[in-house]
């Protein structure tokens, strides 16, 4: 039988992922836009693609070299669903 507990752990849980794979795929952006906005407050070029062009690259990098590792998780955690579910359930 599905509890109020047992709803608030997947709950919490499903949002832990969450927090962990956004973090995954924001921190390369976070840290390669904070070395070029650096760079370009210290030559004072402002243009626009300069700081747009190497996040985006950094986060299809980081989407590219971890998405095995995200899609495993993922999955890991959609069979970990599925198997409480069959318990829950009967």
């Amino acid at each position: 039988m599905l509890t109020p507990d047992i709803a608030a752990d997947l709950v919490g849980e499903a949002l832990r992922i969450v927090t962990v794979l956004v973090a995954v795929l924001i921190a390369p952006g976070l840290i390669v836009g904070l070395i070029v906005s650096l760079f370009q407050a210290a030559t004072q070029i402002n243009e626009q693609t300069l700081s747009f062009l190497p996040r985006l690259l950094a986060t299809l990098a980081a989407i590219t070299l971890l998405g095995h590792w995200i899609s495993s998780y993922v999955m890991d955690f959609c069979i970990s669903v599925f198997e409480r579910a069959a318990t829950l359930v009967g």
